[in-house]
C-alpha cells in the first residue's frame, strides 16, 4: 500500500513546505502546531504558495482546491495517531524533538514511522527517545520544500531496511531526488554549507567586507544564486546558530566555532527574514 497519510508536525515555513509537497501527491496531511494560529497561519501559508502557482500558470484553482482539502490542521498531538508517517518539523534543539519522538512513540499507532526533518542532529540518539527506533529515520528537506528536489535520508544505527526503503521510495513519488547519507553531525549538506555561511559572517565581523559585498562576491564570482549572508537570514539565524552549535560540539574541531557576530544577532533577535531583521531589514 505504501504511505497513504501523514502528519505534519510544526506548521512553520519547512512544515508547511513538507505539507504542501505531500498533499501535492495525493497524500492525506494533518498538519499539527502546538497553537491553532500558527497552524492557520501554515495553512494560509501553503494557499499562498499555490495562488502564485497559479499566477504563474502552473496550476489551476481546481487542483488548488483538491490539494489544500487533503490538508487538516490540528492542535491535538493524538490526531496523528492513525498516520503511515509522521514528520516532525520542530525547532532545532535535541530535547525538544526527543520529547516529541518521545510522545509521538505513545500515541502513534506501532506501524507509523517516525521521521525527522534535522538539519544536523543525530538520528541514532533522537531515536534512543522512542521504543521504535527500527522505524525513526532522518528525513532532511531544503527550503523552500515545494522547489528544491533533494532530501537527505539519514539512517540512525537501528534504522530498518524496510524503513529506509519506504521513505525512499515516497521521496521519489513526490517528486524529490533521495540522497542517502551517514548519522554525523550536520549530514553532508549543512556540514559544507553552514561553514561557507559561517566563514561569510566571519568575513563581516572582522571588517573585511559588508555583507552586501560578500554576497555580491558570491552571487557574481561563483555563481551562487543567493549569496550566503541573505542565505542566514532566509534560513534564520537562529537555525544556524543551533547548526554550528551542533557541530561545533559534534566534532570539536574549533573550524566549527560560531561566529561571534552570528551569536550577537541571534541574542538580539535579529533572526532574518521572519522577524524583519537579521544582517539585512526586510519590510
Amino acid at each position: 500500500m505504501g504511505i497513504q497519510t501523514a502528519a505534519v508536525l510544526g506548521a512553520g515555513q519547512m512544515g508547511s513546505g513538507i505539507a504542501q509537497t505531500l498533499a501535492g501527491s495525493g497524500i492525506a496531511v494533518l498538519l499539527y502546531d502546538l497553537n491553532r494560529n500558527a497552524a492557520a497561519l501554515g495553512l494560509k501559508r501553503i494557499g499562498d504558495s499555490l495562488n502564485l502557482l497559479i499566477g504563474k500558470g502552473k496550476m489551476e484553482d481546481k487542483q488548488r482546491s483538491l490539494l489544500l482539502s487533503r490538508i487538516t490542521i490540528s492542535t491535538e498531538l493524538a490526531d496523528a495517531q492513525a498516520a503511515d508517517l509522521v514528520i516532525e518539523a520542530a525547532p532545532e534543539r535535541m530535547a525538544i524533538k526527543k520529547e516529541l519522538l518521545a510522545e509521538l512513540d505513545r500515541v502513534c499507532s506501532p506501524h507509523t514511522i517516525l521521521a525527522t526533518n534535522t538539519s544536523s542532529l543525530s538520528i541514532t540518539e533522537l531515536a534512543s527517545a522512542t521504543g521504535r527506533p527500527s522505524l525513526v529515520i532522518g528525513m532532511h528537506f531544503m527550503n523552500p520544500v515545494p522547489v528544491m528536489p533533494l532530501v537527505e535520508i539519514i539512517r540512525g544505527l537501528e534504522t530498518s531496511d524496510a524503513t529506509y526503503d519506504q521513505i525512499r521510495q515516497l521521496s521519489l513519488a513526490i517528486g524529490k531526488t533521495p540522497v542517502e547519507v551517514r548519522d554525523f553531525p550536520g549530514f553532508v549538506s549543512n556540514r559544507i554549507l553552514m561553514l561557507m555561511i559561517n566563514e561569510a559572517i566571519f568575513t563581516v565581523y572582522e571588517g573585511v567586507a559588508t555583507p552586501e559585498a560578500v554576497d555580491e562576491v558570491m552571487k557574481l564570482g561563483m555563481k551562487h544564486p543567493m549569496g550566503p549572508i541573505a542565505l542566514a537570514d532566509f534560513i534564520g539565524l537562529d537555525t544556524c546558530l543551533a547548526i554550528m552549535e551542533t557541530l561545533h560540539h559534534g566534532f570539536g574541531d574549533s573550524k566549527y566555532r560560531p561566529c561571534p557576530l552570528l551569536s550577537q544577532h541571534v541574542k538580539a533577535g535579529w533572526l532574518g527574514r521572519k522577524t524583519g531583521r537579521g544582517f539585512y531589514i526586510y519590510p
